[in-house]
């Protein structure tokens, strides 16, 4: 903040950035409240009672915020102010802004910067509880920080970017049958691989799990383990190497083995099927009984 501050004093205030607003139904999970919809709001300067501010300082914001456009009832919004670019951390100054006639408290919420061209340049969950409570029809100063780790593109726009909210969308779990199988299979497999995707409990967010579908020895003793990778991540997953081994129904290890995969994907919200073969010569047990039997990766051993 101190730098954006001391860049302000110096020269002219020059707002870079753009705004993005959202009903506070969406962000907020709340019904919103009953108010004239075609009623322009202007939200009043509100300073984090932590900041220590000398008068220009304040002068800055409240001419910053002055500028603004008004907001339409029961809209939250983030208007960008400049960002800049230090020792691969990316700074961004921002007002967070509320239309709405009560005191908001937020949370943990994943904000993104995002391009003239609409592209997602970076993206990062943000405890906005650290900011307290928005006053009614107000507008507050943030500064954000986005790590190395948070950046999605090489170069970032100095102007014409802006702050959004990720807003939480209902993601249904499917299918996502690879080319080869769908080649492969008939239609009336396929069908039945994706009703079992449908009957199956989705994965909690941000798991990855294995369900073991169909295990069998062939005529030369290699065992063919035909496995469900199923990814609840809001992001797709490669996978390059994968040591798996398989269980039995008296919970005996009954083979162990680890596989290379060639750009291997599983994207984000699906399952997708591939079959594991296990050499003979990776078998533990010869007689193994698959009434009852579950497949797992292997944790790395100490």
């Amino acid at each position: 903040m101190l730098s954006f501050l001391k860049k302000w004093r110096d020269g002219k205030v020059e707002k870079t950035g753009e705004e993005t607003a959202v009903s506070s139904e969406e962000l907020l999970n709340e019904a919103a409240e009953e108010t004239n919809s075609d009623e322009d709001v202007y939200t009043a300067l509100s300073l984090d009672p932590s900041w220590t501010l000398e008068s220009e300082d304040k002068y800055v914001y409240q001419y910053l915020n002055n500028e603004l456009p008004p907001l339409k009832p029961n809209q939250i919004s983030l208007s960008g102010i400049e960002l800049k670019m230090e020792d691969n951390y990316l700074q961004v100054m921002a007002f967070i802004r509320s239309s709405l006639p009560k005191v908001v408290q937020f949370e943990n919420t994943v904000l993104l910067l995002i391009g003239p061209d609409g592209q997602v340049l970076a993206r990062k969950e943000f405890d906005l509880s650290t900011l307290g409570e928005l006053p009614a029809k107000s507008s507050r100063p943030a500064a954000f920080l986005f790590e190395p780790a948070s950046l999605l593109a090489r170069e970032i726009p100095l102007e014409g970017w802006k702050l959004a909210f990720e807003l939480k969308k209902e993601s249904v779990h499917s299918l996502d049958l690879p080319e080869s199988w769908k080649t492969a299979l008939p239609e009336e497999e396929q069908q039945k691989l994706h009703q079992i995707v449908e009957s199956l409990e989705p994965p909690q967010p941000g798991e990855v799990n294995f369900f073991g579908l169909q295990a069998d020895p062939n005529e030369n003793f290699d065992l063919h383990v035909t496995v469900l990778i199923r990814n609840g991540s809001d992001r797709n997953i490669q996978i390059q190497q994968l040591p798996l081994q398989i269980e039995d129904a008296s919970g005996d290890i009954v083979a162990k083995g680890s596989f290379e995969l060639d750009d291997f994907e599983i994207k984000a919200n699906t399952t997708k099927p591939w079959t594991f073969i296990f050499p003979k010569q990776l078998l533990l047990k010869a007689e193994v009984d698959f009434t009852r039997w579950r497949v797992m990766p292997i944790q790395n051993e100490e």
